[in-house]
């Protein structure tokens, strides 16, 4: 008699309408107002060719000096704790604390190539605009590195088994991964913004 075992998982956490539509309102009117106003994060953006605007390198505290990002990141954090108990941590004692979060407004025509985020465990985007049409956010199978002679997995493979996953937020959506899972956000081909809030999450 043969078995077979499916070992080593990738576990993705998806939650969709976690806030308000009140807070997403407020959430998108600071995106669109740092992205005219934060000067250092728009020269940073032009100086790496980074579409749209983001304020990963420029704003650090936006919990704090804005009351939407604090309500947004406690709303996160109870999903950040059920995400942890799911993939059977050992906490001790410690709990996820969110450690960066920054804004993305993506225009038509902006894309964020493959990446992961170092020195965190847990990361994640939650989606405060999305335009019809707008790309999905797309996983990639840790382990692609090392399939050397592998034949191509068939088109209509179960989930479980394809090389790149692709999820298509809505607003409200809130995904959530382990910090090391490469991820990319394809050419955003919808007209109007992509409106986003990525975070990383430290154990404290």
């Amino acid at each position: 008699m043969a078995e077979t075992h499916d070992l080593f998982v990738t576990r993705i956490y998806r939650a969709d309408d976690i806030a308000p539509a009140k807070l997403n309102r407020e959430l998108e009117a600071v995106a669109m107002s740092l992205s005219m106003d934060d000067v250092a994060g728009l020269r940073w953006c032009d100086k790496h060719g980074y579409p749209g605007y983001t304020s990963y390198a420029s704003l650090n505290d936006l919990p704090w000096r804005f009351p939407e990002f604090e309500r947004l990141v406690k709303l996160i954090d109870k999903h950040a704790l059920a995400y942890a108990k799911q993939l059977h941590w050992d906490l001790r004692g410690m709990k996820p604390v969110c450690d960066s979060l920054w804004v993305n407004v993506m225009p038509e025509g902006g894309s964020h190539t493959s990446h992961i985020h170092p020195n965190s465990v847990i990361s994640g985007t939650y989606y405060v605009a999305v335009p019809e049409g707008a790309g999905p956010i797309v996983y990639e199978d840790p382990r692609l590195g090392f399939h050397m002679a592998a034949p191509p997995r068939k088109k209509n493979a179960p989930e479980a088994f394809k090389s790149h996953v692709h999820f298509s937020p809505k607003v409200g959506t809130l995904m959530l991964w382990e910090s090391w899972l490469r991820h990319e956000v394809p050419l955003n081909r919808a007209e109007g913004n992509r409106i986003s809030v990525s975070f990383n999450y430290c154990l404290g």
